[in-house]
């Protein structure tokens, strides 16, 4: 070999090792696309949660992951579809969707790319997957719904309220998740026999008129479902509920921030987290629809004294020793 070609191929080689380092480097570092179910101020704890738990799996947001996060500027945002279209095109490695209805974008965005549902209300009954044991397609992840939440809470409202004997369940119609949970609270209703008044709103003008007919029915408390409308209505549902001297329980800690009475939900940071071993699955060569939905296995009681004290209500002590955390 002359001088010349060994400068050539000296050259040639150290041009060539950089391209291949990035290239590898490249190769090495997931993009994960994050639509959350609420405004960003909302959900910071949640996001929180998720980018935590991902580092205690080894991901070092930077070098090995990139998060690309998209967030609705409210809570009736209907950019879901658009979030889903973008993320796509960015080619993310996977998906990691808050609530059912942005889930369903990205169903219809994506029938390749993995969605991690973190979590959706009732994935089986929106449509999103055929079973929990065997999700099929490319989604999976983690359901708010359990068997335990069905009339949970309106059993709590009844040790809250002795003596309870006509109860309203506010819920949202055109959620994809009330209509079936209305159905179990009804079946609850009966097995307490509680008579149960069933309250639509479907717009912020109509809970006046909700909260109205409660007090007009003579309700002895309130049942709100979970939905990410009312949610967003958490500060209003609970002002009025407390102006009507009406006690609640909620779906939602947002509800407890606000000042509501008591709440009883799933953990939602725990299930945050779950989803987080999803997407750790799925980078190391799982197929989502392999994945068996997971489902609540925590939950959280939480009472606020102080709302019960401005609404008149003692909470028994045996109630208030099996809550996880008591706002005095």
């Amino acid at each position: 070999m002359d001088r010349r070609t060994f400068i050539r191929g000296s050259v040639l080689t150290l041009l060539t090792v950089p391209r291949l380092a990035e290239a590898q480097q490249a190769k090495t570092i997931s993009r994960i696309g994050i639509i959350l179910g609420g405004t960003l101020i909302s959900r910071q704890s949640q996001l929180d949660a998720f980018r935590q738990a991902m580092r205690e799996l080894g991901y070092s947001e930077g070098q090995n992951v990139v998060f690309e996060v998209r967030a609705p500027e409210g809570e009736e945002d209907a950019r879901f579809a658009e979030f889903a279209i973008e993320l796509v095109r960015l080619k993310v490695d996977v998906l990691v969707i808050q609530a059912t209805r942005p889930i369903l974008a990205a169903k219809q965005a994506t029938t390749t790319i993995p969605i991690v549902m973190a979590p959706a209300s009732d994935p089986v009954g929106a449509g999103l997957v055929t079973s929990l044991a065997r999700p099929g397609g490319n989604i999976t992840g983690v359901s708010l719904l359990t068997e335990e939440l069905s009339g949970k809470r309106l059993q709590l409202l009844t040790e809250m309220v002795p003596g309870i004997s006509r109860a309203a369940i506010i819920w949202n119609p055109a959620s994809l998740s009330n209509p079936p949970e209305l159905a179990r609270e009804e079946a609850a209703a009966r097995a307490l026999r509680i008579e149960l008044l069933k309250l639509e709103v479907r717009e912020v003008d109509d809970l006046q008129q909700v909260f109205d007919n409660a007090v007009r029915a003579r309700v002895g408390g309130l049942v709100i479902l979970e939905d990410r409308f009312l949610v967003g209505l958490a500060q209003r549902i609970t002002d009025l509920a407390l102006t009507h001297r009406l006690p609640a329980i909620y779906s939602q800690t947002g509800f407890i921030e606000a000042g509501g009475l008591a709440v009883y939900a799933p953990d939602i940071l725990h299930l945050v987290r779950r989803a987080a071993t999803y997407v750790d699955k799925i980078l190391k060569g799982a197929k989502p629809g392999d994945l068996p939905i997971e489902q609540p296995t925590k939950f959280e009681l939480v009472i606020n004294l102080k709302t019960a004290k401005a609404l008149g209500l003692t909470i028994p002590q045996s109630l208030l020793l099996r809550a996880d955390e008591v706002i005095q």
